[in-house]
């Protein structure tokens, strides 16, 4: 036998095996995913997590052809449930699904037992809603917010409000509020915002510091009454709910976002086609019908424009927590 047919030999079958490596790189991309996938939400259900994750699961079922699980691990502001989802195997079958309570807990909170920026990786930003401030009109005499900040300020101590937990946004935003508006209002955690929320409609706590997600469906129903949006404009869904601007609290901007990630080490290809699969489901007229309801916005920030977005949020967030002095119970 030639050197030179050696040679070509050798080239040959060093082609089929890149061939062969290739084609199974390919399809392992293409198979995923083979099996249904997890979705951790560190909520109880009921809350505003939650009421953005199972209709986008149901979306995202049809466009992957697998099923989009939801796992409700509530607990410790929402800790819980990232700190279980950080230790799960990175190969794109648990996704975790937290919010912008995530990006506070690291100045609330003296340990966390994952690192949101270094255990996760960033794969898309799912919503963005304004804060609302909630009343329970059967508890509440207050119909505008110069009443409710005038009977809180005339009865220190005496109104109170739900939250989420301890160093979620629903604290944080009641914190923000208390320190503008120069009121002291108890601060009552729950184990996320469907209890809290349940708890305002029953007429167990007099208010709440909502994402405007979990509350919509309720202020339309009038079981419980909005006395102002944070921000500085009016949302479409709300037309006749009120600015903080408008309201003398320009500086009362607090807005609830969604997100997701994935376990560090989650194959890249992976991370494409989760991103190109929730697009796609974001992308349907059912969603945006909800997220319109919901007064939510849907971003276009995916992978390192998201991470960045986070790293900002946590900074944006240390400085509030240093200034309202806020801390856990």
């Amino acid at each position: 036998m030639s050197s030179t047919f050696q040679r070509r030999d050798v080239l040959r079958l060093a082609a089929a095996g890149a061939a062969v490596t290739l084609g199974g790189a390919a399809y392992g991309q293409s198979a995923w995913p083979a099996k249904p996938v997890t979705l951790v939400v560190p909520f109880p259900a009921g809350g505003g997590t939650d009421a953005f994750a199972r209709p986008l699961a149901a979306q995202f079922s049809k466009v992957a052809g697998q099923s989009l699980v939801i796992d409700n691990r509530g607990g410790a502001g929402g800790t819980l449930g990232a700190s279980i989802a950080s230790k799960a195997q990175p190969d794109g079958y648990t996704l975790f699904m937290g919010a912008v309570h995530h990006a506070i807990a690291p100045s609330v909170y003296p340990r966390l037992e994952y690192d949101i920026e270094k255990d996760f990786v960033p794969l898309m930003l799912l919503a963005s809603v304004p804060q609302v401030v909630v009343i329970n009109p059967k508890r509440v005499s207050a119909t505008t917010l110069k009443e409710f900040v005038a009977e809180a300020k005339g009865n220190p101590g005496k109104l109170n409000y739900a939250s989420a937990g301890a160093g979620t946004s629903h604290h944080l935003a009641g914190e923000l509020f208390k320190l503008q508006t120069n009121t002291f209002i108890t601060h009552i955690p729950y184990r996320g915002a469907g209890p809290a929320l349940q708890d305002l409609i029953a007429g167990n706590v007099d208010c709440m510091f909502d994402g405007l997600g979990s509350s919509a469906q309720h202020i339309k129903a009038g079981r419980i009454k909005a006395l102002m949006m944070a921000g500085g404009k009016r949302n479409p869904a709300f037309p006749d709910v009120p600015s903080a601007t408008e309201v003398g609290l320009p500086d009362y901007t607090v807005t609830t976002w969604y997100g997701l990630w994935a376990p560090k080490g989650t194959p890249a290809e992976v991370q494409t086609r989760i991103v190109e699969d929730m697009r796609k489901a974001l992308a349907t007229d059912e969603l945006k019908a909800i997220w319109a309801s919901n007064g939510a916005e849907i971003p276009n920030l995916v992978t390192t424009a998201y991470g960045g977005f986070v790293s900002a949020e946590i900074k944006r967030w240390a400085g509030v927590v240093k200034a309202s002095g806020a801390k856990i119970e």
